[in-house]
């Protein structure tokens, strides 16, 4: 009997460790509902991961501004849920703006858009004009798809004085949504030769809204481009928010990826608009049709591909 209670406990000091290290995360809560919500992650280990690159190491590289449009059916993740109130996902935007009611830096764009200025944060109380859902002067007559918000009502977020807090406003979120269809991205391209392979980081996102354009020459991409920009934000100061959020499901419930697993493998889809050059342009301000456009975005990817490749020897 003593041999076997000894047994016992070697057994018992043995697994307990074992199994406290596993928390136990069931697939049903107490009603019987998935549990898909966000607010599960804090059972889980965050899902941010940053890989140290020294700066002797890093002996080419490049900005890129890249835009993700919503349109693009491998992009329809970030796009939906258009509601406000989904009890499971929020669309990208939704995240953005959540965080910037939380707290988080927002950076005001500037006279071009090449390497925005991260040094000073816009003021809380010039948020609430940069998520202005219609404008008041303008004529929506012509437009039967537009229906009139009250101006003290068409402003998304807005911010307390008193309590110098700011907050979110649902009533225009829907009509908001509907023009915020594309992103604008700036990548850093680099190659490590500690690692000996190309690496890419996105600095900064910026959402673009189409009812922002005043622009009426179709030609003038460029002016649309900085119009339709609403403000940058830091992609870094964003992604612990969108670790904490699934992007809503396509054709698989149980494949849950969160928003920022979502970016790190690049299952968004984008294309190029220019990169970092001398003449601080971008490829619309020198390619005119469709066929250039396409020809200097090839271009700029085979060059980045070229580079890679060319510093092996077979």
């Amino acid at each position: 009997m003593k041999r076997l209670f000894a047994i016992a406990c070697v057994m018992v000091a043995v697994l307990a460790p074992v199994s406290a290290q596993h928390l136990v995360n069931p697939m049903f809560d107490d009603k019987g509902s998935a549990r898909i919500k966000a607010t599960e992650f804090s059972e889980q280990r965050d899902t941010i991961i940053d890989v140290f690159h020294r700066n002797d190491d890093i002996i080419w590289s490049r900005y890129v501004y890249r835009i993700i449009d919503m349109r693009y059916k491998q992009n329809y993740q970030l796009y939906f849920p258009t509601r406000y109130d989904d009890p499971d996902y929020r669309s990208l935007f939704k995240v953005i703006v959540d965080a910037i009611v939380d707290g988080m830096p927002v950076y005001q764009k500037g006279m071009d858009l090449f390497k925005p200025d991260f040094t000073t944060p816009m003021e809380k109380t010039m948020l609430p004009s940069m998520f202005l859902a219609d404008d008041p002067t303008a004529d929506y007559s012509d437009d039967p798809n537009h229906y009139d918000i009250a101006t003290s009502d068409a402003m998304l977020v807005h911010y307390d004085s008193v309590s110098d807090e700011l907050s979110f406003h649902f009533y225009p979120y829907e009509a908001f949504v509907r023009n915020q269809l594309k992103y604008l991205t700036l990548e850093y391209v680099f190659f490590d030769r500690h690692t000996s392979r190309m690496h890419s980081k996105i600095l900064a996102i910026a959402p673009m809204q189409s009812d922002k354009i005043t622009t009426k020459d179709s030609a003038r991409v460029v002016a649309s481009i900085m119009e339709s920009v609403l403000f940058w934000v830091a992609f870094d100061d964003l992604r612990p928010y969108m670790a904490q959020q699934y992007v809503i499901s396509s054709e698989n419930e149980t494949r849950r990826v969160t928003f920022d697993e979502f970016f790190a493998k690049h299952l968004y889809t984008s294309y190029i608009v220019g990169e970092g050059n001398m003449y601080n342009r971008l490829i619309p301000d020198y390619a005119y049709s469709y066929e250039s456009v396409v020809k200097e975005q090839e271009r700029i990817a085979r060059e980045m591909l070229n580079f890679e490749q060319d510093l092996w020897e077979y």
